[in-house]
């Protein structure tokens, strides 16, 4: 009998479930059917290669001064850079941030990227910091990561609570350090500042790709399907509209304060107007106010949960109905309720491919900058969805081959026995 594979404690990530959840994912890629990951790589990848955590202190508008805690975490330098978005929020901690590094790995993996998985983070709630705090908040953080980032060592990214602001205010702080502008430090900025066009809407546009190949695969037809859509963010706003525009009836959405339905379907671009005007989703005309516990159970063709970690548990999956799945957050689902989706024949699309558009052009924006030579958003989208059309069939095609019973263990699988693999390659120094 093979020794079974160790693995180093979880040291100050344990209290997380959220990373409790990330590595319990890595073992079952190493106990599936057909691994082929060596059991001494597959215990370097269970922790975090190196993580920072930052004291960042911002004099407030009050006159006082507050000090945040940050965090930036990189799981993995084999395959490049690392890679991964800077979220503020009043949740943050280090354990969670770990985990999503760890899913960036994988996702980079999967998609081919040229990048190892990074995520950052600060304790904080942006709607309660003025422009100029966020301003602060943002500068002094980057001046404590200075030693530790950079266009081949660490390349930042928006995401919950940040945006393309957060990343010009990255970009001029890192280049003023160094003497001259650096736009290649971080992707998700301004156009302005060679962003790249497409960059906002490609995860919403990734996930819709997805959906639409689960839809084929499936037999279902787009202008008989129905989706409801949990989170309104940049994620699932685009979401909502590239499925409107293929056919398919939103039902349903929700963000933070508040839910809405409507079983005739919400008119997406009326709700879109009426929220730039300030005033909250779910005060929306067009649709009912519903519970947001209550967003998940209602019956549907596709439910797309981008939001946060962890709303799929084992406490709502036996309720939910539908027939697809498709991940737009990282880790909506636990191990548990993916057991019981399983269990239930509900089509999964995982989020490590379901979302990966954002990364997979934030790539595109990085070689560009690189370049200094940009693309149209034709070209940025066409790219798109090669990719991320080619990445599914992949994962389609090794969850038969190896017969797994979801898509998650075989898009688990593709990215990390292409991550191991370059780390074996390599070798382990000195």
């Amino acid at each position: 009998m093979p020794e079974p594979t160790t693995y180093p404690p979880l040291a100050l990530y344990d209290e997380s479930p959220v990373f409790r959840m990330a590595r319990e994912q890595l073992i079952k890629v190493g106990e599936a059917r057909g691994s082929r990951v060596e059991k001494g790589v597959l215990e370097r990848l269970s922790l975090p290669k190196r993580a920072l955590v930052a004291s960042v202190p911002v004099a407030l508008e009050n006159g006082r001064t507050h000090v945040f805690q940050g965090y930036r975490v990189q799981h993995s330098l084999t395959s490049g850079p690392a890679k991964g978005g800077l979220r503020y929020h009043p949740d943050v901690d280090i354990g969670e941030v770990a985990a999503l590094a760890m899913w960036m790995s994988w996702k980079c993996g999967l998609l081919g990227l040229p990048f190892g998985g990074g995520k950052g983070g600060i304790a904080c709630d942006p709607q309660r910091l003025s422009r100029k705090e966020k301003e602060r908040l943002t500068r002094r953080f980057t001046e404590e990561l200075l030693p530790f980032i950079g266009p081949r060592v660490d390349v930042m990214a928006p995401d919950v609570g940040t945006d393309e602001q957060t990343m010009a205010w990255i970009m001029d702080t890192y280049s003023m350090s160094i003497g001259h502008a650096c736009p290649e430090i971080v992707t998700g900025k301004p156009v302005e500042l060679g962003g790249c066009l497409g960059r906002r809407e490609a995860t919403g546009q990734g996930v819709t790709h997805c959906i639409m190949q689960a839809l084929q695969e499936l037999q279902l037809d787009p202008h008989k399907a129905t989706a409801v859509v949990q989170g309104f963010g940049n994620v699932g706003s685009v979401t909502c509209q590239e499925l409107v525009k293929r056919g398919v009836k939103i039902l349903a959405t929700g963000d933070a304060y508040g839910s809405i339905h409507n079983p005739k379907g919400l008119d997406i671009e009326e709700l879109i107007r009426f929220m730039k005007t300030g005033q909250k989703l779910h005060e929306f005309p067009g649709g009912k106010p519903i519970a947001n516990h209550q967003l998940l159970l209602i019956p549907c063709t596709v439910l797309v949960p981008a939001a946060l970690e962890r709303a799929i548990t084992k406490e709502n999956a036996g309720l939910i109905d539908c027939k697809i799945v498709a991940e737009g957050a990282n880790g909506p689902t636990t191990p548990e309720a993916d057991d019981i989706l399983d269990e239930r024949g509900i089509f999964v699309i995982p989020d490590i491919l379901c979302n990966a558009g954002g990364v997979t052009v934030s790539y595109f924006e990085w070689v560009q900058d690189l370049q200094q030579l940009f693309w149209t958003e034709k070209d940025v989208q066409s790219r798109l969805e090669k990719m991320m059309v080619d990445a599914y069939k992949r994962v389609r095609d090794l969850a038969k081959e190896r017969e797994f019973s979801n898509n998650r263990l075989a898009a688990l699988t593709l990215g990390v026995e292409k991550v191991a693999k370059e780390k074996e390659l390599r070798g382990l120094y000195p």
